[in-house]
């Protein structure tokens, strides 16, 4: 029995993929002549478009998919009971807020996804973000669960559908601050380096591959320094592939402070308090906005980066160092 529609997008997780093969991961109760059906008559489709088992879909597509009552899908994830200091960390961290976007300031150490021993995480917390909202919030893209910062939340899937799309799209502008070991040289540049999903044993990492990898390209400068030993760098991102900047940072031979994962031994300073933690801040972001206009926000760093600046005698605030900057289409 058809009750009505609901719209999903395409997780960054999935990858690309063929239609009938993302059916079969998240409805696996769908048979197959029952799938060609429903894209027959067209109650699925993508993007708003009729679509076959066999076209290709990728990360921020957005596929009408009806509600059957039988049938219930996979990926749903399973909500938290929050605990009192959850709710308040959430209510402290929300930077922005209206009826189609919520923006908050993501603290370091909190996972926006679950996954293997990750039993606390942002995406099963979204319920405390309905506000009064039928819909529950979604999230459009990620960070690195010890990154903190900028991280938007979709409160429709409208407006999920529309924001993936933009960060499909290179529509948007993302600004984050770091501090790396080391004195990058030159003091400005373009790191253009493709990278490839490693496997192992320990977790998701990436490494640099010019024939398997995926296109990457990062702009940094540096903001301030203190002699070779540390540098507070600005990064833009101008694609969007995991653990981008962490791996770029590497492989130009300044490692981020506290990134054990790609910097190793060299990640870490002796005598620094607390530079084991991840020093990465995602700063800002300037987005299109699905009621209209741009949306642009600031997060504030947290109290380890602040500590580390104060301890290198850094100003810890900087103007747009992007802002002379033109990307080439």
């Amino acid at each position: 029995m058809m009750m009505e529609d609901e719209t999903v997008t395409v997780d960054v997780k999935d990858g690309a993929l063929r239609l009938d093969r993302w059916f079969k991961r998240h409805y696996p109760g769908l048979g197959h002549g029952r799938l060609e059906k429903l894209l027959r008559t067209g109650r699925i489709r993508v993007d708003g478009k009729r679509a076959r088992s066999g076209d290709r879909i990728e990360p921020g597509q957005a596929i009408k998919v009806p509600i059957l009552n039988d049938l219930s899908p996979s990926f749903q994830p399973t909500p938290m009971r929050p605990r009192p200091a959850d709710q308040a960390m959430l209510r402290d961290a929300i930077l922005h807020r209206d009826e189609a976007v919520i923006v908050l300031n993501k603290p370091p150490g909190l996972a926006v996804q679950g996954g293997t021993a990750t039993e606390r995480h942002l995406d099963g917390l979204l319920d405390e973000l309905r506000f009064g909202n039928d819909e529950r919030p979604r999230l459009v893209h990620r960070l690195d669960k010890d990154t903190s910062g900028v991280l938007i939340i979709a409160c429709t899937a409208a407006a999920a559908a529309f924001l993936t799309r933009a960060f499909r799209e290179k529509a948007t502008r993302k600004i984050y601050w770091a501090v790396v070991v080391g004195l990058p040289k030159p003091r400005q540049g373009r790191i253009d380096l493709a990278l490839a999903k490693s496997p192992g044993r320990g977790g998701e990492r990436v490494r640099p591959d010019a024939d398997d990898g995926q296109h990457a390209v990062t702009y940094y400068r540096i903001i301030e320094n203190a002699g070779n030993q540390v540098s507070w760098l600005a990064l833009m991102p101008v694609t969007g592939r995991t653990h981008q900047l962490r791996a770029h940072c590497a492989a130009i031979g300044t490692p981020i402070l506290g990134d054990g994962k790609y910097g190793a031994a060299a990640a870490h300073l002796a005598g620094l308090p607390r530079s084991r933690r991840l020093h990465l801040h995602a700063r800002s972001l300037s987005i299109p906005h699905p009621l209209g206009g741009t949306l642009e926000v600031t997060a504030p760093p947290p109290p380890h980066l602040r500590r580390t600046w104060e301890f290198f005698g850094f100003a810890g605030d900087a103007e747009d160092p992007f802002a002379d900057l033109e990307l080439p289409t």
